[in-house]
């Protein structure tokens, strides 16, 4: 599949997600009764406090770790978020850089775009921006952040090594990359590998792990590290509410997750522009 056609598929998934992910009733719950946006973020590190200082509405669950736990953002940081959705990490990381500080969202979903504007606007936040783009090819100035972030997004991207040149490029000289991502510990079947509703659910679109990491260090990075490395249970994905917008046969997908135990693994990268 060619990587514009992939950008479409996942545009207009995830275009759906933003539009169909509004809470029934006025309850956080699924209306399907299947585990809710903030259930799933727990189990991928955010705590209470976390899910209580965004605006609802913000976190859709699609996550796959906490990166603002793991960047040490400090007063004043600019920092910027690829593939920002409707700005959970961004309101989260925009309260610890305070009112000196900014964070810029970039997603290339329109939908999500303007959800994340009007959840800004919502929580009444001064510090953060939203800019529709893509990843491949940042609306960001060179040497403009301190900091960039990523919640499970790079793995959707057909073309990761233009993504890190991208990060690196938009990074300040001793600046500093936070990830979480989903990354390939065994090769996939060739069905999953050539499932639309894999490759959108972030699974298809992973690579081996050491793919992902000597892109990061083709890019020009150093001092990369694995802050941290789980074994991802596909069937989590499976059963999230907001997952299941996305996937077009969840039935299907059921199928892969057995196929899948122990190939996709949840990953916390840090590098660092040098100086």
């Amino acid at each position: 599949m060619k990587a514009d056609k992939i950008k479409e598929i996942v545009k207009s998934r995830y275009g759906k997600v933003a539009l169909q992910s509004i809470p029934c009733c006025g309850t956080r719950k699924s209306c399907c009764g299947s585990p809710d946006a903030a259930d799933m973020s727990k189990k991928v590190g955010y705590n209470d406090m976390d899910l209580n200082s965004a605006p609802e509405g913000a976190n859709l669950g699609l996550g796959c770790g906490n990166p603002v736990a793991l960047a040490s953002l400090k007063e004043g940081d600019v920092v910027l978020d690829l593939g920002s959705g409707a700005g959970f990490d961004v309101f989260l990381a925009a309260a610890k850089v305070g009112s000196c500080g900014k964070v810029i969202g970039v997603d290339m979903t329109p939908e999500m775009v303007e959800k994340a504007k009007a959840n800004a606007v919502k929580g009444g936040f001064q510090n953060v921006e939203f800019r529709l783009g893509e990843i491949e090819n940042l609306p960001i100035s060179g040497s403009e952040v301190d900091v960039i972030i990523s919640n499970c997004v790079i793995n959707l991207s057909p073309e990761k090594g233009k993504v890190f040149k991208e990060a690196f490029r938009v990074l300040k000289p001793g600046g500093r990359l936070m990830v979480s991502d989903l990354v390939l510990l065994k090769p996939l079947p060739e069905s999953v590998r050539e499932s639309v509703e894999a490759y959108v659910g972030c699974i298809a679109g992973a690579v081996m792990k050491d793919e992902y990491l000597a892109a990061i260090t083709a890019a020009g990075f150093s001092d990369l590290k694995v802050a941290g490395e789980d074994v991802y249970p596909v069937g989590l994905a499976v059963n999230d509410p907001v997952a299941k917008a996305i996937y077009s046969d969840a039935g299907i997908v059921s199928d892969y997750a057995k196929e899948l135990s122990g190939s996709v693994a949840s990953i916390k990268i840090s590098a660092v522009k040098p100086s």
